[in-house]
């Protein structure tokens, strides 16, 4: 099982892939729709990459349940502990 850290890492890696920024500019309290004005699609493309990334089935009601980075990373360290 990841730590938090790493699995931030993953996290953060992915979302500044997808809308193309560095690494650095996505931090824990970084809101994807106020800072950035992420769409729908964006958003499940991000599920869809740390689907496969972390072979974790990921709701799309927890992506958009997460108000900033931070609470997505807690949220998805939460169902990592309970898959395993």
């Amino acid at each position: 099982m990841p730590t938090r850290e790493e699995l931030a890492l993953v996290v953060r890696t992915t979302i500044s892939d997808v809308l193309g920024t560095e690494v650095d500019e996505v931090h824990e309290r970084t809101s994807l729709l106020a800072d950035y004005g992420i769409d729908s699609l964006e958003l499940m493309e991000i599920g869809s990459r740390l689907e496969r990334a972390l072979a974790l089935r990921i709701e799309v009601e927890d992506l958009t349940r997460a108000e900033d980075v931070g609470q997505a990373i807690d949220l998805l360290t939460l169902r990592t502990a309970e898959a395993r």
